[in-house]
């Protein structure tokens, strides 16, 4: 009687281990390719609550994507996180996304010009690649009390910041530059002798400009003490670190310039062969709520391309964010397309000049 009981008792618990077990291997779960502090554990538990999903996080970058998924031919995630320049060439050459079906996304959700920008920015033979997520932008860090009047690129070269100014001799720099003198690099991207023509004028100009320079920085630590010290009132550089310093010195904070600040977006595309597409679909709209995408804003530390979502941001966050980018700063935006081959050896040799000429 004992040893029958012993076999019932034995035969639930593996009935039970069995099931438990199955359980598990039939739990619906999203393998998501993305940056660290995209998928804050938070959001996860409520994601996993809502639709009892799993979310299986694989931390990457860039040039990572591209390689995990050039090597399993778009396999082994359901969606991934590349920045919004990174797509169209890497899809025309290893076909490694699939297009974005529109429909199941609440486009309610975005900002409009981060939505239209990024599908303009990732299309491939007429089918859209991403959506927006994150994003952030470089501009001008300003100390307002004594370099008031910096409000575009080209005024680093005024009399009222000489040798008080400092930028990257990087493609940035020559990008929103060019921008400030009133012309459009982006859209000569297609045309290398135009972009000649317009890289020549930003040499010409970075070269007057360049008794002005304090220095130019190459580690954003470095600049913030510039800044801090006193030795730069006015420089090129992002966002964060001018919210950042606006923490420590209320008078020093990121200004959009007028010709509008350069913008980069890392995105949500589909790997070729995702298995389980309809949970990235729903991962998407639900991270791109408001009240969600504030945390993800307060983990990743920039915010996203969810509408309304500064509302719900960190008081302090929200007025630096708020007093930087009014909404027409943020239609202004200039969005980084894709780099097509031959501009980094043009703005390569265009920054090696700037960099051994002499101070005017």
């Amino acid at each position: 009687m004992l040893k029958q009981k012993l076999k019932m008792v034995t035969g639930l618990l593996v009935g039970a281990s069995v099931l438990g077990l199955s359980g598990a291997a039939n739990a619906e779960t999203l393998r998501l390719l993305t940056w660290g502090g995209y998928a804050p554990e938070n959001v996860i538990e409520l994601f996993q609550k809502e639709t009892g999903i799993e979310v299986e996080v694989t931390k990457s970058n860039n040039e990572d994507m591209i390689s995990k998924l050039r090597a399993t031919g778009g396999s082994g995630f359901d969606l991934a996180q590349p920045s919004q320049d990174r797509i169209a060439g890497a899809q025309f050459e290893h076909e490694i996304y699939k297009p974005i079906d529109l429909s199941k996304i609440n486009a309610d959700l975005f900002i409009a010009s981060m939505m239209d920008g990024t599908k303009k920015n990732t299309t491939v033979d007429g089918k859209v690649y991403g959506v927006p997520h994150i994003w952030g932008t470089s501009g001008l860090i300003v100390n307002r009390k004594e370099a008031g009047s910096i409000a575009d690129y080209t005024d680093l070269c005024s009399e009222a910041v000489a040798g008080k100014v400092s930028y990257r001799l990087k493609r940035p720099t020559l990008i929103g530059f060019a921008f400030s003198m009133g012309m459009d690099p982006f859209a000569a991207y297609d045309d290398t002798a135009k972009y000649s023509e317009i890289m020549g004028k930003v040499e010409e100009k970075l070269i007057d400009c360049k008794s002005n320079v304090k220095s130019y920085w190459s580690g954003g630590d470095a600049l913030m003490n510039l800044i801090r010290s006193g030795e730069v009132t006015a420089a090129m550089a992002w966002d964060t670190g001018g919210w950042k310093l606006n923490q420590e010195n209320a008078d020093v904070t990121f200004v959009a310039p007028k010709s509008g600040a350069l913008g980069w977006i890392d995105t949500f595309a589909l790997p070729a062969k995702t298995k389980n597409e309809e949970a990235a679909y729903k991962w998407i709209n639900f991270v791109m709520q408001p009240k969600i995408a504030a945390m993800i804003t307060a983990s990743a530390g920039n915010f996203t391309a969810s509408k309304g979502a500064d509302e719900f941001a960190e008081p302090a966050l929200k007025k630096q964010f708020q007093d930087s980018f009014p909404p027409e700063a943020i239609d202004n935006i200039k969005w980084y397309p894709p780099v097509p081959a031959g501009l980094e050896d043009i703005e390569g040799k265009v920054l090696d000049r700037v960099k051994a000429a002499q101070s005017n």
